[in-house]
């Protein structure tokens, strides 16, 4: 770091950045540039002094036919022929700058130097195309039985309905083979309920008896830590860029170790001025992904993937406030881990209960999805669908799985089922990841319905071949993927029927005098479905709920059969939807909650009669 010295840079700083790179165990030159100490134009127009050669601003023109992953990889690119005696631009990181310096006397060719940002933006330009390309096509050419393209067109659905349709009438046929149907159909169906049956049971154990005896891990120590990237991918979201980057700031992990790209659509000038507004260190990057068609969270993510410099990868959304540990715990995790676990999920709670009943009832069901099914899922190493954000991934099986499908809208519970069949597992991170519901029935019944179509996706994607399927899981983890992918879109379609059939069957029809066996046995059946089916949505949002010290929302559990009368009300749009515009992503709007309940969404306590403050949001977390 002498050379910046030279430029001016105070040794103080410079003494400062080489303690924390110590204590690290960091690059100094990382470690200056993350932390903020001084730019990335200052430091490489430094180093291209220091070094005799030119430095290189503004529009880079690179030689044509290079591999933009090779050039990505050397931190380094071939000039155009135009660009005189200079051969070669580079922008080194790390550890590459003193290699650099030490062999400037020994180069092959004439050397110019640039900044990361500069060469990352001169390739995206050259070749954003097939940028995009790959983005949106790469998993369909390498894992064609992977992709949910071209997926089932309207014939199909069509189909699959008479199917089901048929089913359901010919178990109402007073005969044996229609008993016989709809028995082996209601034992189906008290499998699949048993495994969000099964992590109520669990739960509510650990709350009687007491959490397990487990120690609480300790946490890595900095010089122990890897390099993690975090990727967000925003499009129209400049009203969130400050809550996101002060969650991300008060994240408790070495800067030198951070690697956070935010990826905009190349037409969203709003959250572009947004993040040009805020002077922000090197280790956040922002990325403008090529445009191109789907466009959608996975593609952004999958042109950002090879830019990727950590070990360990998190997936977050514009909206979400994380806890200060979040990343230390998941690389801890990790470490002690077996190789096969190759994702954690974080656990998602909706923050702003104030905003009304939709709200509430929203924060019960992520209550028994992340703190009750998802934990249980993970210790019974079962499939497990992602949420989608709080997602943490091992960078190198993320990239042999070909990253995230760009044309599933629900991307998260595919690459979920992906890596089962791939032979890892999804792990439990008891960390909190705070989010907002959407209060607006219109805006709520949007979002379902990509989820509901995402589910109808993926389901159709790896129903191609069930006993390829089959034997890439197993049986236990076959049953738990049609319990959770189609058995949730299958289980809202006919939700009102079997709902308000249920009830007319119980309460209405009179018992016989003189049923047969089978009669008696087909009503105690059908009561026991229709009661284990009410169970499976009360236990785990009851249950989640005391896990969260939510008591005041104890009493709303009880409406959860009639929040998903919505959901089923969405489903129905979903196979709409799936017919007409089948990868269309209806996109969520952020930045509306009026209240927080921790304060983490930066607006009043719930409780709180005075009007949101315009001072910066409280963290719901100590200091420290």
């Amino acid at each position: 770091m002498g050379f910046l010295a030279a430029e001016g840079v105070p040794l103080d700083t410079l003494s400062r950045a080489a303690l924390i790179a110590r204590r690290c165990k960091a690059d100094a030159a990382t470690t200056l540039l993350n932390e903020g100490f001084v730019s990335e134009a200052v430091y490489y127009r430094a180093l291209a002094r220091r070094l005799g050669v030119p430095f290189l601003e503004g529009a880079l023109a690179l030689a044509e036919g290079v591999s933009r992953s090779r050039c990505f990889a050397a931190g380094a690119a071939p000039l155009a022929s135009g660009g005189g005696a200079v051969g070669i631009v580079a922008a080194p990181r790390g550890v590459a700058v003193a290699r650099l310096i030490a062999a400037s006397d020994r180069l092959a060719q004439p050397l110019a130097i640039t900044t990361p940002t500069a060469l990352r933006q001169a390739l995206f330009a050259q070749h954003g195309a097939a940028i995009a390309e790959d983005a949106s096509e790469a998993l369909r050419c390498r894992r064609p039985e992977w992709s949910c393209r071209p997926g089932p067109q309207a014939t199909d659905l069509a189909l699959s309905g008479i199917v089901l349709a048929l089913v359901i009438l010919l178990t109402r046929l007073p005969t044996l083979s229609g008993f016989l149907l709809l028995a082996l159909l209601q034992g189906l169906m008290l499998a699949l309920l048993s495994f969000r049956l099964g992590a109520a049971t669990m739960g509510a154990a650990e709350i009687v008896e007491g959490p397990a005896s487990a120690p609480s891990p300790v946490l890595l120590t900095d010089d122990a830590l890897p390099t993690y990237t975090i990727l967000v991918a925003l499009y129209r979201e400049a009203a969130v860029v400050p809550r996101l980057l002060g969650a991300l700031r008060r994240l408790d992990y070495p800067a030198a170790k951070l690697d956070i790209k935010f990826l905009l659509e190349a037409d969203d000038r709003e959250t572009a001025a947004a993040f040009r507004a805020v002077r922000l260190p090197a280790r956040f990057e922002i990325v403008t992904v090529p445009a191109g068609m789907p466009r959608t969270k996975p593609r952004a993510l999958n042109a950002a993937l090879p830019l990727a410099r950590g070990e360990h990868l998190v997936v977050y959304d514009a909206e979400d406030v994380i806890a200060p540990d979040q990343l230390r715990l998941a690389a801890t995790l990790f470490a002690r881990a077996p190789a096969s676990t190759a994702c954690l999920q974080g656990h998602l709670v909706i923050d702003n209960h104030g905003d009304g009943w939709l709200p509430r009832l929203f924060a019960i069901e992520y209550a028994a999805l992340f703190d009750v099914l998802g934990p249980a899922l993970s210790a019974w190493r079962m499939p497990t669908p992602l949420g989608g954000t709080s997602t943490h991934f091992r960078t190198h099986v993320l990239r042999a799985l070909h990253g995230w499908d760009a044309w599933n809208v629900t991307e998260d519970a595919d690459l979920g089922l992906r890596m089962a069949r791939a032979g890892y597992h999804v792990g439990d991170l008891p960390s909190a990841t705070y989010e907002e519901a959407l209060a607006d029935p219109r805006k709520w019944l949007r979002q379902r319905t990509r989820w509901m179509k995402g589910f109808l996706q993926t389901s159709f994607t790896h129903g191609r071949h069930p006993l390829d399927l089959y034997r890439s899981l197993g049986a236990a983890e076959s049953l738990c993927v049609l319990a959770l992918v189609p058995g949730t879109v299958v289980s809202a379609l006919l939700y009102p029927f079997m709902l308000f059939g249920g009830i007319a069957e119980l309460a209405l029809a009179p018992e016989a005098p003189n049923e047969d066996v089978l009669a008696v046995f087909a009503r105690t059946a059908s009561a026991t479905v229709f009661f284990g089916g009410l169970a499976a949505m009360w236990l785990p949002g009851l249950v989640g709920c005391l896990r969260r010290g939510w008591f005041d929302l104890v009493p709303l559990v009880a409406l959860l059969p009639l929040y998903f009368l919505l959901g089923s009300l969405a489903a129905w749009l979903a196979v709409i939807e799936l017919a007409r515009h089948p990868h269309r992503w209806n996109k969520t709007e952020h930045g509306l909650a009026r209240t927080s309940r921790t304060g983490a969404l930066g607006r009043r306590r719930l409780g709180d009669i005075r009007s949101a403050s315009t001072a910066p949001p409280p963290s719901p977390w100590p200091a420290g």
